[in-house]
């Protein structure tokens, strides 16, 4: 109990800290046709400048978590850019792949929104340091790998950036280097009635696990199904 009191806190506290960014969907520019993929890790707070920035176009995007110590998507990385360096960005649509997460958020809101970055992902360094403090109160969670069984398809959550509940069941899914389908339904996003149809009504986070025909709401829930499910 205190130690699922301290975990939605601490989540909360780096909500605030970000201002919700990510939490609302902006202007929208042209739909991808195709999933952006994006490696990251969930602790990295140059990676969340990427996600909030996903999740304010209403972008959907495989994910392949690089937890430090994971053996499972790191090399893709090395291979493909030559280092190992988070966030690493790839856009089937334009044949676009990119490290920085400037450069990153920069190019997301040229393709897919009105041009224009806002105030929260725009500033540079301040954006940096915004984003390096709001993350402490969340340690290491989801930077660390925990050794886990590798699905056969790679599961989907519905979620949204600001959401410290979400949060929660990223850090898990990073942990355990699964990779999965991520879809942004912050609010004001045109997703959201057809998500509520599929899974019966507005709540996040939810997971749905095509390996086993599972689907959840409730972070704590979702958290727990991961361990045992993926968990060696």
């Amino acid at each position: 109990m205190i130690g699922r009191l301290v975990d939605v806190s601490t989540s909360i506290i780096t909500s605030v800290g970000r201002l919700g960014t990510g939490g609302g969907v902006g202007p929208l520019g042209p739909r991808p046709q195709q999933l952006l993929e994006l490696y990251e890790f969930e602790a990295c707070p140059f990676c969340r400048k990427v996600r909030e920035a996903m999740s304010t176009l209403d972008l959907s995007a495989r994910i392949y978590p690089c937890p430090k110590g994971g053996e499972r998507f790191r090399p893709e990385v090395r291979k493909r850019g030559g280092k190992e360096l988070f966030p690493y960005l790839i856009d089937p649509n334009t044949g676009v792949e990119m490290f920085e997460s400037d450069d990153i958020v920069k190019y997301l809101f040229e393709q897919y929104g009105d041009g224009g970055v806002p105030l929260m992902l725009g500033m540079g360094p301040l954006t940096d340091v915004s984003s390096v403090l709001s993350g402490l109160p969340r340690g290491l969670g989801g930077s660390r790998v925990i050794e886990s069984r590798a699905p056969a398809q790679p599961l989907e959550l519905a979620s949204f950036e600001a959401s410290p509940f979400c949060r929660i069941v990223r850090e898990t899914l990073c942990a355990l280097e699964l990779p999965y389908v991520l879809r942004n339904v912050a609010k004001g996003s045109p997703s959201r009635e057809a998500f509520e149809k599929r899974s019966g009504k507005m709540m996040v986070p939810w997971l749905h696990d095509p390996n086993t025909g599972t689907e959840l709401f409730e972070s704590e829930h979702i958290v727990q199904y991961l361990m045992e499910e993926y968990a060696v």
